[in-house]
């Protein structure tokens, strides 16, 4: 999701920051290296891409990132978030990098909600 994009209504950054804050005590962070590059986002959502190819390519990118050693494994100790734009995890992003976390890892707990 775009956090700064007139789309994203109340989930804008500082407004999202916020809102954690105050409802839920939680802690936002913003982690682009978890997130897929533009150019291959745009080509899945034009349909140039089919979600298995954008799914492989988006995986082959998060392993050229080494975002398990990118990201501090640390802050998955606690409850975390990850968000999408995308209403269901089927055809999300953020279940290929929790997937993809727990692959690496070995010892995620993916829920999806």
């Amino acid at each position: 999701m775009n956090n700064k994009s007139q789309l994203a209504g109340f989930a804008k950054r500082g407004d999202f920051e916020y809102f954690l804050k105050e409802l839920c005590g939680a802690e936002y962070l913003h982690e682009p290296i978890l997130s897929p590059p533009k150019d291959v986002l745009d080509a899945y959502r034009k349909k140039e891409l089919s979600w298995e190819d954008y799914e492989r390519r988006f995986v082959a990118i998060l392993d050229e990132r080494k975002v398990e050693e990118a990201v501090d494994k640390e802050i998955f100790d606690v409850p975390t978030v990850l968000l999408c734009s995308e209403p269901e995890a089927d055809n999300c992003h953020r279940r290929l990098v929790a997937e993809y976390l727990c692959g690496k890892w070995g010892d995620v707990r993916i829920v999806h909600l």
